[in-house]
């Protein structure tokens, strides 16, 4: 058995690929979902030995079925965020604390001692529903921050305008992280000179505003913020570790995580390094859940392992997937 202790301490491409391994035959035999799929796709587990081998669940199983790998009770319950109607993805944590552990390591592994930071959040298509785990992660890294100034911030613009601007001229290391509209507003409200403070987006427009290329959006962010780049964070409901980019566009994983550019024109297949592919993730601390999702995301690789998000598949796009949906 895999234990957070081996996830956590992965040190080098090798042992990363051994533990994957490991981890997919223990989904194989523990979670019904993913056995059904690879029973369906004729996977032989025994003849499986390198990580492009595996076999990747369309992320869309999780609006559909209960995608767990163990027996044990459900901790909590994340969900994504959607329209009135629409259908949304669910995700069963059993052990919540190997949620903890991924972005606590992952932001230490990125970003040094979080007591090094005020944490200032500005999330409000988030806060305003229920079973959020960016809410679910920001909220504990604000209280590990001991800081009385951290905290969330809704609609109360010239509060946050009048905080951000006393600690980032005091000094004060800050992260300021917001979904990408409410950022907007926010500089369009208070345009910023900041010199201590990163600018952490999230994504998305939530109906708000016009969707935007990133280069267009993070340049008009770093003029508002009058900063030099924009930084961002990959993750979402499916999965319990984040990607981080400190500007460019170009996202980081921390050891547990990786991810694979799947051909667009047949999804059991993988393209190049940058080439634009469907993005396939490994995040090994999902272990009770399913570690190899493909996402509906499009992005390119590059031989650093590093990689960037371009967009989305429309489902005009998505061949080779319809063998996915059993």
């Amino acid at each position: 058995m895999v234990t957070a202790a081996d996830i956590f301490t992965i040190s080098s491409p090798k042992e990363f690929a051994k533990i994957a391994l490991k981890v997919f035959r223990y989904q194989y035999e523990n979670n019904l979902v993913y056995r059904e799929f690879c029973d369906f796709l004729k996977t032989n587990p025994q003849e499986v030995k390198t990580i492009e081998k595996i076999p990747f669940l369309p992320i869309q199983f999780f609006k559909s079925h209960s995608v767990v790998s163990n027996q044990n009770p459900i901790e909590t319950t994340f969900t994504s965020s959607g329209t009135t109607g629409m259908i949304t993805s669910k995700h069963l944590v059993t052990d919540v604390s190997l949620y903890e552990e991924s972005y606590r390591n992952a932001f230490k592994q990125f970003y040094g001692n979080i007591e090094d930071y005020v944490v200032l959040a500005l999330l409000p298509s988030y806060l305003e529903r229920e079973g959020s785990s960016l809410i679910y992660m920001v909220e504990d890294l604000i209280a590990l921050t001991h800081n009385e100034n951290s905290g969330f911030y809704l609609h109360n613009h010239d509060e946050l305008i009048k905080k951000l601007t006393e600690l980032d001229a005091s000094g004060q290391n800050v992260i300021l992280i917001g979904v990408t509209y409410a950022l907007l507003d926010l500089i369009e409200k208070h345009p910023f000179q900041l010199k201590n403070t990163i600018i952490m987006e999230t994504g998305g427009m939530k109906g708000k505003r016009k969707e935007m290329i990133r280069e267009e959006l993070h340049q008009l962010l770093c003029t508002g913020f009058g900063v030099s780049s924009i930084h961002s964070e990959y993750g979402m409901t499916e999965l319990l570790a984040q990607a981080y980019s400190f500007g460019d566009g170009l996202f980081e994983c921390p050891s547990w995580m990786q991810v694979l550019m799947r051909d667009p024109e047949d999804a059991l297949t993988y393209v190049g390094f940058g080439k634009t592919g469907g993005i396939n993730v490994i995040d090994l601390s999902n272990i009770n859940s399913c570690s190899f999702i493909a996402t509906q995301d499009l992005g390119k690789k590059y031989p650093n392992n590093s990689f960037e998000v371009l967009g989305r598949f429309d489902h005009s796009d998505i061949r080779g997937c319809n063998l996915m949906v059993l």
